[in-house]
C-alpha cells in the first residue's frame, strides 16, 4: 500500500516564505499567510516540501488506505498560487464568479497574483470551504 507524500514536515513556514522570489510574490504569499491564519484561527504547518496548511482530517478510503490532509491551505507555485479550498465545489460557484482572474481544478483554484482578484470574495471563499470541509470531515 502506498503512503500519502503530502504530509506535515515541522519545517519552518516562515523560512519557506522568505525563500520565495520575486518579491511581489513573496508579499503576496505572506498576505496569504496572515488571511488564512486570521480566517481559521489555525497555525500554519509545511505539508511536503511546499504547501502550508491549516488544520487536517484523517481520511481512510474504502480500500483501507488511510491518512491526514490538510483543511485548507495554500502553495505559493512557480506560475500561479495554488489555493487548496474545493474549487470546484458547489458551495464556491458563486463566489468564483465574483472573485476575478483564476482558474480552478477538482479542487484547487489558482491565482497569478492578489492584485488579479476581490481579496473580500478570496477571503469568503477561504472561510466557507474550511468550514465546509471542518464541518465534513467532524473536525
Amino acid at each position: 500500500m502506498t503512503t500519502n507524500k503530502t504530509i506535515p514536515t515541522g519545517k519552518s513556514v516562515t523560512e519557506f516564505l522568505e525563500g520565495i522570489v520575486p518579491s511581489e510574490k513573496k508579499a503576496d504569499a505572506f498576505l496569504l499567510l496572515e488571511m488564512i491564519e486570521s480566517i481559521t484561527g489555525e497555525k500554519p504547518t509545511m505539508w511536503g516540501p511546499s504547501i502550508i496548511g491549516f488544520g487536517s482530517y484523517h481520511y481512510r478510503y474504502d480500500s483501507g488506505r488511510e491518512g491526514d490532509m490538510l483543511l485548507t491551505g495554500f502553495s505559493p507555485r512557480t506560475q500561479d498560487f495554488s489555493l487548496y479550498v474545493g474549487a470546484g465545489a458547489e458551495h464556491n460557484k458563486e463566489l468564483l464568479q465574483r472573485l476575478g482572474k483564476h482558474r480552478t481544478g477538482k479542487s484547487c483554484l489558482y491565482i497569478k497574483r492578489l492584485s488579479d482578484v476581490d481579496l473580500e470574495v478570496l477571503k469568503e471563499i477561504i472561510k466557507t470551504s474550511y468550514v465546509h470541509y471542518k464541518e465534513k470531515h467532524n473536525q
